[in-house]
């Protein structure tokens, strides 16, 4: 059986020059159990409380430390990597499966909802060499909503009050107030902002 090969970085750590470590094992379940090891299994360890209970709550606050905004709260399970860059603002409702690949960075603005199942990825492959990763922040904005199964890519920016329609795959920047759909996402109209309270 070929080897899996596993890349970490340490939180904070350039991925391209800093230093990371290169796993190569037998099996995805020693990746999955080294890679749990190397980062302190805070993952694992939060997959295995009762939702929202204190300490759900507590495990939460001790991954995300301080980038985790006041009322906010992520349903289980919970995926990605450098979770150190994800950052989420007051009052956000993120639901069950997000994957979010943070190594470029990841911001989520104040109220957002982000849906089940969605995924929200700031690094990706060079195509030349899949060894080098290559990262642009997304950025989802203040009570911005992404529906089920959407899919924003690096680099992108979903503007305030932007909606975006369930399984859209986000490859450009949405501006603020408006709907978009689709795979790759279009804009199909704009909301009324005399409509809307914050």
């Amino acid at each position: 059986m070929a080897a899996l090969i596993a890349y970490y970085s340490r939180a904070g750590e350039n991925y391209f020059g800093g230093a990371y470590r290169r796993i190569a094992v037998g099996n995805t379940e020693k990746a999955a159990n080294m890679l749990a090891e190397l980062t302190g299994g805070e993952l694992y360890k939060i997959e295995q409380e009762q939702p929202y209970s204190e300490e759900y709550n507590a495990l939460l606050r001790e991954l995300l430390d301080k980038n985790l905004g006041e009322g906010s709260t992520i349903a289980p399970p919970l995926s990605g990597a450098a979770l150190d860059m994800l950052k989420i603002g007051r009052g956000v409702f993120v639901n069950s499966n997000l994957l979010a690949m943070a190594r470029g960075g990841i911001a989520i603005g104040e109220h957002a909802r982000i849906a089940a199942n969605v995924q929200l990825l700031s690094n990706n492959h060079d195509p030349y060499d899949l060894d080098v990763l290559t990262c642009k922040p997304v950025e989802i904005g203040d009570y911005a909503w992404i529906g089920a199964g959407a899919t924003v890519l690096p680099g992108v920016r979903v503007g305030r009050h932007a909606v975006i329609g369930a399984a859209s795959v986000v490859t450009k920047d949405v501006p603020d107030y408006a709907v978009a759909v689709g795979n790759p996402a279009r804009v199909i109209k704009m909301l009324d902002k005399e409509k809307i309270e914050d």
